[in-house]
């Protein structure tokens, strides 16, 4: 059965009122879960790029729905398709869940037309997560390019959340423009009230612009790193990471302590598309987090 949603009216469909059921009766896998979902809420973040808000309907899903930082959700918009998107909220929220999504396709086109209270499907979550507990007692690098602060989002609740366990934590974060820098209107709160060191830059400044200038790996001038004592996550767009990490292993952080987000190989997020294929490794199954030891012995994986 075809469904078919009208572009201009996205919203007042009867259609979106209820999601159909696409849950077998039988006993279901992880993959095969569907959560119902409302957008509670959504954040115009740059031209391109929205946070939405999102809250699972039933009560006792809510609850039992939980995810690590790091890990995604594919997200469903009935008759038009579906997404994967990194999960760019705390974990500590039950039923909450924060979709940072740029318009980019046809389904991303269509969800930043959608409106308060749109129903949307949510499977997952998928994926590995960066380990962050291990980095307890050690000093964490978060490192992040253009929508790459998205996915950087969960550690950082995580870690602010948690803020007595982990010793410096530095945020790097650089964009081509100023009007491209995300989620700034939480910058003085992640620095003041948790104690991140957080330094800016951008390569194409405005003449109010008052960071720096040039390129994300300009910023480790700014920045002393204890690389016997520090853990990095980085993420956003993939040619970056040879660079970022290939410095930061230079200075002496081991490569198996730099974690980096491969979420950008994504497509149907169960392994079924091989899109996401790198040699014999699936991206979505095995990743989209890796250690990047791992990744540098992944022919192409960058």
């Amino acid at each position: 059965m075809t469904y078919r949603i009208p572009e201009d009216n996205i919203n007042t469909q009867p259609f979106m009122e209820k999601l159909p059921d696409f849950n077998r009766p039988t006993e279901l896998m992880r993959t095969d879960k569907v959560y119902e979902a409302v957008i509670t809420n959504i954040v115009q973040l740059t031209e391109m790029v929205k946070l939405f808000h999102v809250q699972i309907t039933d009560p006792v899903e809510a609850k039992l729905f939980s995810f690590l930082p790091g890990q995604f959700v594919m997200v469903e918009l009935p008759g038009f398709g579906e997404v994967p998107i990194s999960i760019s909220s705390s974990t500590s929220r039950k039923g909450h869940v924060g979709l940072c999504i740029r318009k980019a396709g046809k389904v991303t086109h269509m969800l930043h037309k959608a409106q308060l209270n749109t129903k949307i499907g949510l499977r997952g979550p998928f994926g590995t997560h960066f380990p962050m507990k291990k980095m307890i007692g050690h000093n964490v690098l978060l490192i992040a390019g253009g929508l790459g602060l998205a996915p950087l989002r969960a550690p950082i609740f995580w870690i602010n959340e948690h803020r007595s366990e982990y010793k410096d934590v530095t945020i790097l974060y650089g964009t081509k423009t100023p009007k491209d820098i995300l989620f700034d209107y939480q910058f003085e709160m992640w620095s003041k009230i948790y104690d991140n060191d957080i330094h800016l830059i951008v390569e194409k400044p405005d003449k109010n612009w008052k960071h720096k200038t040039g390129m994300i790996t300009d910023l480790f001038k700014e920045v002393t790193i204890d690389p016997v004592n520090t853990y990095a996550i980085v993420c956003g767009p993939p040619v970056m990471f040879k660079f970022v990490c290939s410095h930061l292993n230079k200075i002496g952080v081991p490569m198996d302590r730099m974690f980096v987000d491969l979420e950008r190989r994504m497509h149907c997020g169960m392994g079924k598309c091989c899109r996401c294929m790198v040699g014999s490794t699936f991206t979505c199954e095995d990743g989209p987090v890796m250690d990047f030891w791992t990744v540098m012995n992944l022919k192409e994986a960058i």
